[in-house]
């Protein structure tokens, strides 16, 4: 165990779930301007695998760097931290 190499790790929310096995995870970083001094706001959409479909949208996610599993898969969903609410409404609802 001392010799194992401690794996990247990133935090994210879920925003899309739709494929088989495959969540689409948005990681939010904050920087500041060094010029400017305005905070900048960057997010990146990373696919994610998902074992046994359970992250749903709005779900905080932990997720750890793999072996390419696909062409944009690089990415394993480890743990869900917290369950996001999300209302999800059907266009015929609305009108």
């Amino acid at each position: 165990m001392e010799n194992q190499k401690k794996q990247k790790s990133i935090v994210g929310e879920v925003v899309s779930h739709k494929m088989d096995k495959t969540a689409i995870i948005a990681v939010e970083s904050v920087s500041h301007h060094p010029l400017y001094h305005k905070t900048i706001r960057r997010v990146v959409k990373y696919k994610a695998h998902d074992e046994k479909n359970e992250a749903g949208i709005g779900n905080v996610v932990r997720m750890i760097a793999v072996r390419p599993l696909s062409r944009e898969k690089r990415w394993k969903i480890v743990e869900i931290i917290s369950k996001g609410e999300v209302a999800e409404v059907k266009p015929q609802e609305i009108a």
